[in-house]
């Protein structure tokens, strides 16, 4: 199983989670710049659960959303990886790639260099053949990242999030999709 690996990069640690990234991610699910394009703001028990849930998935599929932490000091500041999705949409099931990081790390790059690293991780170790990737359409931040993980974004492929209401402003999202060659 592939789920114990470590992930480094030039300024990153891609790795499992610890007990102590629970209180930092708990602030990050809070932050309003974060959680600006999701329904809601998480409480620390809904954080904490979250942690749960990526725990359950690295043991049910070997890989997942990895622990970040800076290899300069150590520090926590989010998560960078895949997931297997539970909604139900035209392009599931798929394996999406993701990242949620600290607003304190932004504009440094690190979610691309993270990213491009689970990226060939993907392809390398585990053989996939595509990564999709999805978000609101004015969630530039994480779109910009897409692109420049090489993802392409075709609007016939939009969709409607099944899990919001109708009429919900975030519900309209956008989906990335990069065609992995497993031989390359």
């Amino acid at each position: 199983m592939h789920g114990q690996a470590v992930i480094e990069t030039p300024r990153l640690i891609l790795r499992q989670w610890k007990q102590a990234d629970k209180k930092q991610f708990a602030r990050i699910n809070c932050d309003a710049k974060v959680m600006e394009f999701f329904p809601a703001h998480l409480t620390r028990a809904q954080s904490d659960a979250l942690v749960a849930m990526i725990e359950t998935h690295f043991r049910k599929h070997g890989f997942g959303m990895y622990a970040a932490e800076l290899k300069s000091n150590h520090t926590f500041i989010g998560f960078i990886g895949l997931n297997v999705p539970s909604l139900r949409a035209h392009f599931t099931p798929c394996v999406e790639i993701g990242w949620r990081l600290s607003p304190g790390v932004w504009g440094r790059g690190l979610a691309t260099e993270g990213a491009l690293a689970v990226l060939q991780y993907s392809r390398d170790v585990l053989g996939l053949h595509e990564l999709v990737s999805f978000t609101v359409p004015a969630n530039v931040r994480s779109r910009r990242v897409m692109e420049k993980l090489g993802m392409s974004h075709d609007a016939a492929d939009d969709f409607d999030h099944p899990q919001l209401p109708p009429g919900h402003p975030l519900r309209k999202h956008v989906l990335y999709r990069l065609r992995l060659d497993p031989s390359a």
